[in-house]
């Protein structure tokens, strides 16, 4: 009998792991997980992918469409890609730089080649990078996957080494506001009194501030003071984190009060457990499942208010790259519809977005009680 019991025990599957057999079955979420893991190892070896430093310009190639990569030729198909060398000219009529390729000059795509030194994730100096284009002579030639910008600044590589700044403001703010968010919702839910009512009025004064306008004029006195881009960066995190941190607490504030009046909580009391013990042992791991959910569903609201802030340019600036910064070269029509290329760091933003909502929508799915897995 008691055998039989114990088997039944080691059957059963834990709550992560019915959390993680609920999120398997979450088709878009699985595939918003492997999206979101896809850009964290791009971003990762966003200089090792990137074939020049986000920053190095080519001032002959101002506003170059993408390159085309070319698979067939006259001698018949080739397995190895190739783009052709490019030949300037200008309009006559606007008197802007026109680009159009030179068939008589094949530069081959090979991997793994030799160009600018960077020191990979900052721990040693390398000068490999994923690919470049060189013909058979030896020669080299610049390849613009994505184009290149006014400043004839490789987009390509801007794009891939600006998805670390897009893609860490999320966690960061993460980081930074939700220990806020559960002190203070903590305690205002586990010790209620005149001590909630203060906190609530608190939370009020925050959930009050209209963000948008806080967020533009921090941002332009952020912008104003001349940081360098590192501390401009930890700065918008920071301003990101004081506004959005209100409202996560004041919904922590209500389960507490709901799970504090539980029966495991006042046999805790009983036992002679402290506040601190409680709170931490029993209390903490219940509402783990809504703080996942929660940081999971926020990161894509601070990735957009980011990229908006740099896209109005109170955000990152120059030289830096960040996915809405590189978007800022996009805001006004007439450069949109001869430079459409200009748009595409948006496209990764919109992926990216999609893909955490997908995840979050998985995880909210997987960790409610009621439903069937």
């Amino acid at each position: 009998m008691g055998s039989k019991a114990k088997k039944e025990s080691q059957a059963r599957p834990s709550q992560w792991g019915l959390i993680w057999r609920g999120f398997r079955k979450h088709r878009l979420g699985n595939i918003g997980t492997g999206i979101i893991l896809l850009f964290v190892l791009m971003a990762i070896g966003a200089q090792f992918i990137a074939p020049y430093p986000y920053d190095k310009q080519f001032r002959s190639y101002p506003f170059v469409r993408p390159s085309t990569l070319h698979f067939r030729s006259e001698s018949g198909f080739s397995l190895r890609p190739y783009v052709y060398a490019l030949k300037r000219s200008f309009d006559p009529e606007t008197y802007q730089p026109l680009f159009t390729e030179d068939t008589s000059k094949k530069y081959y795509i090979h991997f793994f080649v030799h160009g600018d030194t960077y020191r990979f994730l900052g721990i040693f100096k390398t000068d490999i990078h994923l690919f470049g284009a060189q013909a058979k002579d030896g020669s080299t030639a610049p390849v613009f996957l994505f184009g290149t910008d006014q400043f004839g600044r490789d987009l390509f590589s801007r794009t891939m080494v600006g998805s670390w700044i897009s893609l860490a403001v999320g966690p960061l703010v993460i980081i930074f506001s939700m220990p806020f968010a559960i002190l203070f919702g903590g305690i205002s839910g586990y010790y209620g009194g005149w001590i909630d009512m203060l906190m609530q009025r608190v939370f009020e004064v925050f959930m009050a501030i209209p963000g948008l306008p806080i967020l533009l004029a921090l941002g332009a006195a952020l912008a104003g003071m001349g940081l360098p881009p590192a501390q401009q960066f930890l700065g918008i995190i920071i301003i990101l984190s004081l506004i959005g941190w209100a409202g996560t607490a004041r919904v922590i504030r209500g389960q507490i009060l709901a799970i504090r009046e539980m029966d495991f909580v006042t046999a805790a009391k009983a036992a002679g457990s402290n506040d601190l013990r409680i709170i931490l042992r029993h209390i903490t791991p219940n509402i783990t499942s809504y703080l996942v959910v929660a940081a999971t569903l926020t990161i894509p609201g601070m990735i957009l208010t980011e990229a908006t802030l740099s896209f109005l340019g109170l955000g990152i600036h120059e030289p830096m790259a960040s996915w809405g910064s590189l978007l800022n070269a996009a805001n006004n029509i007439s450069g949109i519809e001869q430079h459409p290329w200009l748009l595409i760091p948006g496209v990764f933003i919109v992926i990216t977005v999609l893909a955490f909502n997908f995840m979050g929508d998985a995880i909210r799915d997987a960790v409610d009680p009621y439903s069937i897995v």
